[in-house]
């Protein structure tokens, strides 16, 4: 990680209009199952572009501490000795998933199918996230599992005396839920199949077939029978577009600016960012379309537009659940009213990113009524000096999303403004900083 995106604080001045090209990290959901397919998978695979970020990192660690061969060079190249589905050796001790939500729920549906038991913690944050939504349906294919009190971690974790396959609807779009259950389903006796409510997120199944596991997707029916063998594949991460949205919002915003972001993921189950951004307006163009294994990528160039509020559509909600916080930034400067519903997801992330956003948002002078599943934002026009943001001091409540989100308020603000409890960043985006500079955002750390 780089000094600035470790600092506490981060302050930013409105500046010049952003030009250049930038490559963003590889993406972290992909990153996450790269790790844990190609750990699982027989034979050795080459992961390039993986995310050195520390909650990337700390699925790394885990599977190392599980006996699995993990080399790499500190800049996203990986070679991992895959063991197996039977082969992970027992941990010495508790499983540290630090900060990250993804790696502790996709990691229990891996240690519910083990012959040992295993115990996942985490940091302040982690420890009061909800785990309900994976604890209740995996006691129900035949695992043991023990949480804290409210189902929230540590988790500990054995396979019980028969792990079976399940059919199970989940109540609230959740790929992380999906992706636990389906590789807790590679351990189960006969078919899993979960159905989700909404569409989500599918890099796991993608990768899956990737590593040539059988995977039937029927509508929202996602079906695999356990038992099989996974094989060994090369896997190139694509660049996250949960990462590049923070610039494609800058870019939006900020007069005369004119970027492009190379190779990053479009994976359609991701890119509502881009449909909800263009539906206020935004003047976004893809080129160079491809597939980096089973995943979309394409170069995304942003020019400057004027934006207006909308209703954002509810299809669109569960494909940009990660996006939101500049989602948000962008409706306070457009012209008219931005609704958000059906985002109660937004309240149990790494904070409750809808009261953490509204809060910040009202520092800087910007109305917004907050909801139980949503928000109502009332906009600016971004280009006149009475409608730009307000400075001021920002909480982000140690969020790395609320931070960035902030950093890019900043740069459409009259005064300086300075975001606090920055130091989560780096779990997701090392070199943010750097980046944001390299664009002409006038960011810099205390």
């Amino acid at each position: 990680m780089s000094e600035g995106d470790a600092a506490a604080t981060l302050t930013v001045a409105r500046g010049p209009a952003l030009a250049g090209e930038v490559q963003v990290p590889g993406d972290k959901s992909i990153s996450h199952r790269a790790i844990m397919l190609a750990a699982l998978a027989e034979g050795t695979s080459e992961v390039s572009n993986f995310l050195e970020g520390e909650d990337t990192r700390a699925t790394v660690a885990a599977f190392r501490a599980m006996g699995v061969a993990i080399e790499g060079d500190g800049a996203g190249a990986l070679t991992i000795g895959g063991r197996g589905l039977q082969g992970l050796s027992a941990p010495q001790g508790a499983l540290d998933l630090g900060n990250s939500g993804t790696g502790m729920r996709l990691l229990a549906g891996v240690a519910a199918g083990q012959l040992f038991c295993s115990q996942l913690v985490g940091d302040a944050s982690l420890s009061a996230r909800p785990m309900a939504r994976i604890v209740h349906p995996l006691r129900a294919m035949g695992a043991r599992v023990w949480a804290a009190a409210g189902d929230r971690p540590p988790l500990r974790l054995c396979r019980g005396a028969r792990m079976r396959g399940i059919d199970y609807a989940i109540p609230v779009a959740s790929a992380q839920v999906k992706s636990c259950l389906l590789l807790a389903g590679l351990y189960a006796e006969g078919v899993t199949r979960v159905v989700e409510p909404g569409m989500c997120r599918d890099h796991t199944e993608r990768m899956l077939r990737s590593f040539g596991y059988p995977v039937v997707a029927d509508g929202p029916a996602i079906t695999l029978a356990g038992g099989q063998a996974l094989k060994s594949c090369p896997i190139e991460v694509p660049g996250d577009i949960s990462s590049a949205a923070f610039f494609v919002v800058a870019a939006t915003l900020v007069p005369g600016s004119d970027i492009v972001l190379r190779n990053v993921g479009v994976n359609p189950t991701r890119d509502g960012v881009l449909h909800i951004l263009r539906a206020m307006g935004a003047q976004i163009t893809l080129s160079n379309e491809r597939l980096a294994g089973a995943e979309p990528v394409a170069d995304i160039r942003v020019e400057h537009a004027l934006l207006r509020g909308i209703d954002i559509p509810q299809h669109l909600v569960a494909n940009a659940i990660d996006e939101f916080p500049v989602i948000f930034v962008a409706a306070a400067c457009a012209s008219g009213t931005t609704r958000l519903r059906g985002a109660r997801e937004l309240r149990v992330k790494e904070s409750d990113r809808i009261a953490a956003m509204a809060a910040g948002l009202a520092t800087l002078g910007v109305v917004a009524t907050v909801y139980e599943d949503g928000i109502d934002i009332e906009g600016g026009a971004q280009d006149s000096d009475s409608g730009a943001l307000n400075g001021g001091v920002i909480d982000s409540f140690g969020d790395h999303r609320i931070a960035m989100a902030f950093v890019i308020a900043g740069a459409l603000s009259n005064e300086p403004v300075q975001i606090k409890d920055c130091e989560n960043i780096a779990t997701s985006f090392p070199g943010f900083v750097a980046l944001a500079q390299g664009l002409g955002i006038e960011v810099c750390s205390q």
